[in-house]
């Protein structure tokens, strides 16, 4: 198995936590989803070469970084990743980002393009439509479901926190991998546990995605070398797809479709794995 360690990145408002696996000179920064932390890129990490080093934040707001304040957004994100490239010394990296990582990879490559040698987009990335919804935890609970809806719940145990995932329709094949993930996110004391994910900040994220100016001009501005994977099923495990139609995609950039994997598995999935890992 790939080495792990997990370390603290310095900020001016605090420190970042940053999951590292493997060693060596050829740098992947791997940034996670809206609700996610780094834990999500474990089962990649593991299917990498040992000379590769894999560098996953957990982007602040979320899992052991979720302390830091805002204000949040693709940019403060982008310019977060940036200092955690300068903390491991690396001069650059080729980038991964899943769902919101896949914008933040874009808003990185954006304003410190020298860092990004290359961009692999993982069901995220490319603009999506502004979802239903007059509010914005209305629109984002359209969006993504129980995994919005898990962050104002609380839990009795770590094995009701399993539970709720276990419902989870994009989560029917459970492994070691998954659990992981899933015990990372939990924080509070028994009685009260909750997931460290900030409301706040995925709210603010949110807004920022679909309305705000970085991502954006980032798309308009793309001028790095950039694949984009896309998993065959949705937020839910079901169709369609978060990206129903690759084609505009296609037109600018290479299109994979990951049969058999949905929105989550395709990074917490062993086929959707191998298929992220052999990209990179």
């Amino acid at each position: 198995m790939t080495a792990y360690r997990r370390m603290s990145v310095p900020l001016t408002d605090g420190e970042l936590t940053v999951g590292v696996w493997g060693s060596g000179s050829r740098a992947v920064l791997a940034v996670h989803g809206i609700t996610s932390s780094h834990q999500a890129w474990r089962l990649v990490a593991e299917r990498l070469p040992e000379d590769t080093l894999l560098i996953a934040p957990d982007l602040r707001g979320r899992g052991d970084s979720a302390a830091l304040p805002g204000p949040y957004g693709m940019a403060r994100h982008a310019d977060d990743c940036a200092a955690v490239l300068d903390a491991l010394g690396c001069a650059d990296a080729v980038v991964a980002g899943h769902s919101m990582g896949g914008f933040v990879a874009l808003v990185l490559a954006d304003r410190h393009p020298q860092r990004v040698q290359r961009l692999i987009l993982v069901d995220g990335g490319p603009p999506l439509p502004l979802p239903p919804g007059e509010t914005p935890e209305e629109q984002l609970a359209a969006v993504i479901g129980p995994a919005a809806a898990r962050l104002t719940m609380r839990f009795h145990d770590r094995e009701a926190y399993r539970d709720h995932w276990h419902a989870h329709p994009a989560f029917a094949d459970w492994s070691p991998a998954v659990e992981a993930y899933v015990d990372y996110d939990l924080t509070g004391e028994p009685g009260e546990l909750r997931s460290k994910a900030s409301a706040d900040a995925v709210r603010d994220d949110s807004v920022d995605l679909y309305t705000g100016g970085a991502a954006a001009g980032a798309w308009a501005r793309l001028r790095h070398e950039v694949q984009f994977l896309r998993a065959e099923f949705g937020m839910l495990g079901a169709l369609p797809g978060l990206y129903q139609d690759p084609a505009p995609i296609a037109a600018r950039m290479p299109v994979r479709t990951v049969d058999g994997s949905n929105h989550y598995t395709i990074l917490l999935g062993t086929h959707g794995a191998a298929s992220v890992a052999e990209t990179l």
